[in-house]
């Protein structure tokens, strides 16, 4: 299946990534692709560059839905070429992590009370934005959110780089892990039993250890600490449902998973790696995006050839023999550096090919002369992307 079915087909398309191989721009050109075929799309970021905001001709981008104006979007449609008889739309979001958290929370406290003491207790306030895990989490449960109000005929989803993109399947666990661990539990064993953060109730060592502790947070730290988990861990479950709803949506077959590298190695084996985790983990691969890759040439002429054409040229009128030759040997070596590199970008995209099994189509845009930083340039991507 093309890239462009997918975007005609699929409810949802996951962008995933190492950092700088362009998976924001791809994520938008994917946007973009998807109201062009006329589908009501919404691109998702939690990438904390904040540069799709602008790549869509957005002052600012947040937390909230925001409608890309058709003024801004039909034009960039037409330049892509061949408008569809119906313009769908597109929204985009930038996920606000600590907001995120806070409606989480809010959906799973067992009452309004519990929440604001959550929302009020300084040590939530610090890890809310910080626990590991917790930013992807949030993605997650937004996305899932998003997903069941139907709004949306496709919901691209832009990840941060792979290694957090791998926390986004993680995500569950290790936020679980951080509140229900033993040492937790150790932490909150005195104010389970007394109601507050006593010492009475614990045994000399444990006793020992936490006035060491104390002398160094305070003991109204700890007890805040305490506090925290104690509320925390018993929304714990319906966390651990939400996770599992979420895993639920991405194995479903109107779910696919768009891989994005460079042609650089370390980039490809990063790919690779991610579609070892997609495959174990049994997500659907939609396709690969290689970016920036260098096309071959056109075939090389001789020397003489060269210098021939370049003293044709009108621009080099004046200059004399010598020059020509000089431009001639800069042009040549220019040229055998480029196809080197286009040989190696060729050789990693088959790499890649031969590695994943050919399993999914693998898209690849010309390394572009300009950054795509407006929408002019995105139209220009999109065109690759749909192989037009």
């Amino acid at each position: 299946m093309s890239l462009a079915s997918l975007v005609a087909e699929r409810r949802i398309l996951v962008c995933v990534g190492s950092g700088g191989v362009g998976k924001t721009t791809t994520a938008a050109s994917l946007g973009l692709a998807g109201a062009r075929a006329g589908r009501r799309t919404l691109v998702l970021t939690i990438d904390p560059a904040k540069r799709l905001a602008n790549a869509l001709g957005l002052e600012t981008l947040g937390h909230d839905q925001q409608a890309v104006p058709k003024e801004k979007l039909l034009p960039v449609i037409e330049a892509i070429g061949g408008a569809p008889a119906k313009t769908g739309t597109l929204h985009a979001m930038m996920l606000d992590q600590k907001r995120a958290f806070d409606e989480i929370v809010a959906r799973y406290a067992s009452d309004p009370a519990a929440r604001d003491r959550i929302y009020k207790n300084r040590i939530y306030q610090q890890i809310s934005a910080r626990l590991a895990g917790s930013h992807e989490y949030a993605a997650m449960s937004k996305l899932y959110e998003i997903a069941q109000e139907g709004r949306y005929d496709l919901i691209v989803l832009d990840t941060p780089p792979t290694a957090n993109a791998l926390d986004f399947l993680d995500a569950p666990e290790r936020v679980s892990g951080a509140i229900d661990s033993p040492a937790i539990q150790w932490l909150t064993k005195p104010y389970l039993q007394a109601g507050k953060f006593s010492l009475k109730t614990v045994g000399l060592g444990a006793a020992f250890v936490l006035r060491r502790l104390a002398r160094f947070v305070g003991s109204e730290f700890l007890e805040d600490m305490a506090k925290f988990f104690v509320e925390f861990n018993a929304i714990l479950g319906g966390f651990r449902e939400r996770a599992q709803q979420v895993f639920d949506i991405l194995r479903r077959p109107d779910v696919g998973f768009v891989l994005v590298s460079s042609a650089d190695p370390m980039s490809v084996d990063e790919c690779i790696y991610f579609y070892d985790r997609l495959m174990s983990s049994k997500m659907p691969l939609g396709a690969f995006v290689v970016n920036r890759v260098h096309p071959s040439g056109p075939p090389e002429i001789g020397r003489e050839e060269l210098i021939a054409k370049l003293g044709a040229r009108p621009e080099l009128r004046g200059y004399s023999a010598d020059d020509v030759v000089q431009v001639a040997a800069d042009l040549d070596r220019t040229y055998r550096e480029f196809q080197a590199l286009a040989e190696i970008d060729k050789r990693e995209v088959g790499r890649l090919a031969t590695r994943t099994g050919n399993q999914a189509p693998i898209v690849q845009v010309p390394f572009f002369d300009r950054d795509i930083y407006d929408v002019e340039g995105l139209s220009a991507m999109v065109r690759y992307l749909l192989e037009e």
